[in-house]
């Protein structure tokens, strides 16, 4: 798998998503002891995570997203073909989070930063 660099040094997405956690019950019947105990572990291995690390990896997925966008090949020849728009809302998406939480941001705010001045600046070249 690929890396992504970004200023605060190679950025490894994950390989496989998070295990889903098993669907809700069909409507109409009640959960089982075991799906309530699995449903309270999955919530409480979330609280587990600090909101930081949570926010962080949203805006991470939204760089990846716009970096996608803006590396897209064609369907026939591999030639590149950037979806301008579609990274335009990736990358708007990802600034509204990161500008608009400043300094909550704390210790990842630079890095965030100086990531989606990278889109940025992306984007303008391809324009």
């Amino acid at each position: 798998m690929s890396t992504i660099w970004t200023p605060g040094g190679e950025y490894v997405p994950r390989e496989e998503p998070p295990e889903r956690p098993a669907p809700p019950p069909p409507q109409g019947r009640e959960p089982t002891p075991e799906e309530l105990q699995a449903a309270l572990a999955e919530a409480r291995a979330v609280l587990a995570t600090p909101v930081l690390e949570h926010i962080g990896g949203h805006a991470m997925a939204f760089f990846e997203l716009a970096a996608l966008h803006l590396e897209r090949e064609a369907a026939t020849g591999g030639e590149e073909v950037p979806d301008l728009a579609e990274a335009a809302l990736a990358i708007d998406a990802m600034g509204a989070l990161v500008e608009g939480l400043g300094d909550k941001l704390g210790p990842y705010r630079a890095q965030l930063e100086n990531a989606l001045n990278q889109l940025r600046m992306a984007f303008v070249e391809l324009s």
